[in-house]
């Protein structure tokens, strides 16, 4: 997968994004609350398209949002939404923040980094110690393979098993949530 091809199919989809998004909010829900989100916390939304969770970050009172996403027309999308979030357009992997997070959250986009494991490294800098990663889908993996079958396959690799990512976040992380069901799918960890 390319990158400046990744961009440019999330610049095509920003849009019409928000009227397309379905939003489970149970399992949004669980997710949040597997996470960690609550009260105070400095969050770091990984991808974050048009700031699809930012209102949950707000409703739970965070201190602060940052996201960052590789789609210029999605960065956009979501400062101009959400103008009290700073949101970055930029690539995650080679981008620097002033401070580490109490969360990094990668929330339906996992599949757009062809490189799992180098991915999971760099987010582990972004964590503070005692911080929490989330990487979680609003689908369960066959249906999110599913999902991306069609026009999204160009820029999408398989989801893998979630004790695979667990294995991965392992040397950065104690892994205390491995869900992978008909309803969701998420693995989180707190920086070691």
């Amino acid at each position: 997968m390319d990158k400046k091809e990744i961009a440019a199919f999330f610049d095509r989809c920003a849009p019409g994004w928000d009227a397309d998004m379905v939003r489970p909010e149970p399992v949004i829900a669980q997710i949040l609350s597997n996470a960690g989100v609550r009260p105070g916390i400095q969050v770091l939304d990984v991808a974050c398209g048009t700031g699809v969770l930012f209102p949950d970050y707000r409703n739970r009172q965070v201190a602060s949002v940052t996201g960052i996403d590789l789609s210029e027309k999605m960065a956009q999308i979501a400062q101009d939404k959400f103008p009290w979030a700073k949101v970055v357009c930029g690539d995650v992997e080679t981008a620097a923040f002033d401070r580490p997070f109490d969360l990094v959250m990668v929330y339906n986009a996992f599949p757009h980094f062809p490189d799992p494991a180098r991915l999971i490294q760099v987010l582990s800098g972004f964590v503070r110690t005692g911080g929490r990663l989330s990487v979680a889908h609003s689908m369960s993996r066959a249906a999110l393979a599913q999902h991306h079958a069609g026009r999204a396959s160009a820029v999408s690799i398989d989801l893998i098993d979630e004790k695979t990512l667990a294995g991965l976040m392992e040397p950065w992380f104690d892994v205390d949530v491995v869900i992978s069901d008909e309803k969701m799918y998420q693995v989180c960890g707190t920086k070691k």
